[in-house]
């Protein structure tokens, strides 16, 4: 039971310190219409939610916690406890690398104090390692194919189509789910193995793919800059091998050691089509899971 005492509250705001990529800047977002989401003040009144950039070098200014005060009316009494919250939401989120810092409602009493009524905080993930006490709190994903892919130091986020995709850089990765959906199919995840990948890490990325009951075919797409394409291909096979995979692969290589890779999976024995290239490779894997699709459906019925 969570007892708290009750507060004669005047007036409640909505206050928020968030970073704002576009502008590379931190953006203070407030609004007199506090105890409401902000997405619903921002279609019903967007003129009512006021918007302040914050320059990094710079930081938060007094000049800039007066004009946000007066943008929404704050009265002169209530205003050093208004000028404390504000100042304190900034210093959080620069000193916890945090991607948000909101409290809704920020309510002011009669009496001209402050209270935050709610509040959420958004750490970024990419800066944990730099808040080891916060890390400690960090619960596990979800998704246990999530959780284990993150221990093992994959990039790997779970979705809902039949083609599982392994790919070594963020940026392909996208491209090549969007090939998947250009092609008619959906992507079953995002997982990027890494430029430096090594047979380890292909190895369990080929396991946590082959496990996802929803993945009825498998595209790995490797450009070979950092990682060579037979490393790629000996971790596939010994993965294929020890799991005895019977999903069909999609493999499309390019880049440092191509062929010695594709000698590597046409001497494998598996069951491995290689494709030219990426819009090849997609319409392959999209045409396999269909199939596939279709078996199950067949057995079922």
């Amino acid at each position: 039971v969570l007892v708290e005492r009750a507060l004669d509250v005047r007036r409640e705001y909505y206050l928020a310190v968030t970073v704002d990529r576009d502008r590379a800047a931190t953006v203070i977002l407030a609004s007199g219409e506090g105890g409401t989401e902000i997405e619903e003040t921002a279609a019903r009144r967007p003129d009512k939610i006021h918007r302040l950039v914050v320059e990094p070098a710079l930081g938060l200014r007094p000049f800039q916690i007066r004009r946000t005060a007066y943008a929404l009316r704050v009265g002169k009494q209530a205003f050093p406890a208004f000028s404390q919250v504000l100042s304190n939401l900034y210093s959080t989120l620069v000193a916890r690398d945090a991607l948000l810092v909101e409290v809704n409602p920020l309510a002011v009493t009669r009496d001209h104090k402050a209270f935050a009524l709610d509040a959420k905080v958004e750490i970024d993930d990419n800066a944990l390692f730099r808040q080891p006490d916060l890390e400690a709190l960090r619960e596990g994903a979800d998704d246990p194919l999530e959780e284990e892919a993150a221990a093992a130091g994959l990039s790997y986020v779970r979705l809902d189509g039949e083609i599982g995709c392994m790919v070594n850089g963020a940026g392909l990765a996208m491209a090549t789910m969007d090939m998947i959906l250009h092609a008619g199919g959906r992507p079953a995840n995002f997982l990027d193995v890494g430029g430096a990948a090594d047979v380890r890490r292909i190895d369990k990325g080929f396991e946590i793919l082959a496990r996802d009951p929803r993945v009825r075919a498998l595209l790995v797409n490797i450009f070979g800059g950092i990682v060579r394409c037979d490393v790629v291909a000996r971790g596939v096979v010994e993965a294929a091998t020890r799991l005895d995979v019977t999903l069909p692969v999609v493999v499309r290589l390019e880049g440092t050691r191509v062929e010695e890779g594709r000698r590597v999976f046409h001497a494998s024995g598996l069951r491995v089509d290689t494709a030219a290239d990426l819009e090849e490779a997609a319409a392959r894997a999209v045409a396999l899971a269909r199939a596939a699709g279709e078996q199950d459906r067949g057995r079922a019925d």
